[in-house]
């Protein structure tokens, strides 16, 4: 039995060892796990970015630079020295795609029977009608011509259908008016 006693004994030891033992791989491993990943990454090469520097020409630097910084809209004014153009100029530009072969139901030019109903309206409303849009016919204002030359481009198509109104004149220049009206009053005093 001593034999037995000895033999137990020695498989307590081993048990207490290999408790121990597990307890120290249950631990202790999965942290020695975690470091040694965290170790590989930060030990790992790195990937650098090449930062050798490019020569780029004055001219490609201006390019790239007006592109970066470029406005997002624009706004076009227009030439205010250009002189209006005729009734007849705006309608062959702007109007014939439509009023001269009827489409999108756009009344023909020169069709007295289509334009009555609408010039028994009067000009401001065909102008309104020309300005802001109507059915399928989109503003005309704010484009090329402004909306004078637009009302001209009216009162030539009403008219080349029977209307008689007047075509609007140009608007008198300011500069020229206020340098008459100053002799004039200065030879008063």
């Amino acid at each position: 039995m001593s034999t037995s006693h000895d033999e137990s004994h020695t498989d307590g030891d081993h048990g207490s060892n290999s408790s121990l033992r597990d307890g120290v791989i249950k631990v202790f491993l999965p942290i020695m796990a975690v470091a040694a990943v965290v170790y590989y990454l930060v030990s790992a090469p790195q990937l650098q970015p090449d930062y050798t520097p490019v020569v780029i020409s004055p001219d490609a630097q201006a390019v790239a630079l007006a592109q970066r910084v470029k406005p997002v809209g624009t706004v076009s004014m227009g030439d205010a020295n250009k002189p209006l153009a005729t009734g007849e100029e705006v309608y062959k530009a702007q109007c014939t795609a439509c009023h001269a072969s009827g489409a999108a139901g756009a009344p023909k030019s020169k069709d007295a029977a289509a334009w009555a109903p609408r010039i028994a309206q009067g000009l401001a409303t065909l102008v309104n009608s020309a300005v802001k849009g109507k059915g399928a016919m989109g503003a005309q204002a704010g484009g090329t011509y402004n909306e004078l030359e637009v009302t001209r481009a009216v009162v030539y198509m009403a008219n080349a259908s029977g209307a008689k109104f007047a075509e609007p004149a140009a608007p008198a220049e300011p500069a020229a008016a206020a340098s008459g009206a100053a002799p004039a009053a200065s030879a008063a005093k």
